[in-house]
């Protein structure tokens, strides 16, 4: 059976004038009100912990031309509703200026935002990424045990090598997505999102989940199912733990979820949907989240078609086939030196670029005909590798002063023009969809 494919893209809602704007909820009820009336399912448009953010996803999809059919039209349709409203929606991963975010009023989020400091958990309200989802046969993920003991040994290889695929993609994702440089007023000389939302203890990147890496950072890659079962069981209890030290009682885990993957938001995590998603991704341009999940599409249906297991190797730092088996960087040098290399230089770094290649030649068989026209968006024939983030900083002549506000609100709507720009321009070949 062909396996599908799904997208969630977060974006950040704003006023005419770039200002954020905690609209969401009337944005959410126009959307949904307008998707009844014309037969779009209303659950493509859900509510994020704070209300100047809000979610938009597809419906699985068996290729990426589908896929993006089917993104571009309820993104179409969130933009018309967003219109009518007065309201834009601002698709780059981090907002440029200061901002204090408003929590929802509802347990699951205050629980959280008890559990990690109030404080910190506002990096989740400043941050919008993309996830990608590739599915799994039927009944493989059991969402309190991770792993159905009903699936059958193929299922339980296609989840394990989905996940050490996914693992082994990190760094390039992030380099490929950088999105926007600043952060609180400031370019940060990083990939903002994933410093500020996933952080680390390691780069003294003080984030959201600096403190608790079992649910919110990159894990590493696992040796069989039943080892990646009970590190995802591990990580929940530490989350309960989390719970525990902060005064706030784990006893009250259930106003936040009903299953243990309801505690983790890791880079790369099985989903109680009956997924693998991909969490690692900056929110972006259309052209540019496209192209991503093109590559992500293609990365799993090759090894899925081929078979191939996933062999971490400490003596390879790029992609590399052989005798059945995709070989990929071993973890510590994926986690440390590559993930330093894709938050800091990005794209630019030799050893991404070589490791991005390599990825490119992996893939290149897979998407001829169903997404190679997305990966040029990425690297022009010819050219280096692209990110919106750089095209950003060509445009200021110094990177290092802080924004003032008006420099910061034009940035807004220039990026949200740019978005409507693609998304009409693509509408016509959008067709109809889901």
């Amino acid at each position: 059976m062909e396996r599908r494919i799904g997208l969630e893209q977060e974006f950040f809602l704003v006023d005419g004038a770039g200002a954020l704007s905690d609209r969401a909820d009337e944005f959410l009820a126009h959307c949904r009100e307008a998707a009844r009336s014309e037969g779009l399912a209303v659950e493509r448009f859900v509510e994020e912990g704070f209300k100047s953010l809000v979610e938009i996803n597809t419906p699985p999809v068996h290729t990426v031309a589908d896929l993006s059919r089917s993104y571009l039209k309820i993104l179409n349709f969130a933009l018309r509703a967003g219109r009518d409203l007065g309201i834009r929606l601002y698709p780059l991963a981090t907002y440029p200026l200061p901002v204090t975010p408003v929590l929802r009023n509802e347990s699951r989020y205050e629980l959280q935002a008890r559990t990690i400091g109030h404080g910190r958990f506002l990096h989740a309200g400043r941050c919008a990424g993309v996830h990608l989802h590739l599915e799994l046969p039927a009944g493989t993920v059991d969402p309190d045990m991770v792993v159905s003991t009903e699936a059958s040994a193929a299922a339980r290889e296609e989840l394990l090598n989905l996940y050490n695929l996914g693992t082994a993609l990190d760094p390039a994702l992030i380099a490929l997505s950088h999105a926007s440089p600043f952060y609180e007023g400031r370019a940060q000389g990083l990939a903002a999102r994933t410093v500020f939302y996933r952080g680390s203890a390691f780069f003294g990147w003080e984030g959201l989940y600096t403190d608790l890496p079992e649910v919110g950072g990159l894990r590493p890659y696992a040796r069989g199912v039943e080892e990646l079962a009970e590190r995802q069981l591990a990580n929940y209890r530490a989350w309960l733990e989390a719970m525990d030290k902060a005064g706030v009682g784990s006893d009250l885990f259930p106003e936040m979820g009903d299953n243990v993957l309801a505690a983790l938001w890791n880079p790369v995590r099985p989903n109680q949907h009956g997924t693998v998603e991909v969490r690692g991704i900056d929110s972006n341009y259309p052209e540019v989240v496209l192209a991503i999940a093109a590559l992500v599409s293609g990365a799993a249906s090759r090894v899925r078609k081929e078979g191939l297991a996933i062999e971490p190797d400490n003596r390879t730092s790029a992609f590399r086939v052989d005798g059945g088996k995709l070989f990929v960087p071993g973890f510590t040098y994926l986690s440390k030196d590559l993930f330093y290399a894709a938050v800091t230089r990005g794209v630019e770094d030799p050893s991404i670029a070589t490791y991005l290649d390599s990825i490119m030649e992996f893939i290149g068989p897979d998407v001829q005909g169903q997404g190679s026209e997305h990966l040029e968006r990425l690297k022009p024939p010819g050219g280096p590798y692209q990110t919106t983030e750089a095209r950003i900083l060509q445009s200021r002549p110094s990177s290092d002063a802080a924004l003032t506000r008006d420099e910061g609100l034009r940035l807004v709507r220039e990026a949200c023009d740019r978005l409507e720009e693609q998304v009409l321009a693509a509408t016509p070949a959008a067709g109809s969809g889901p």
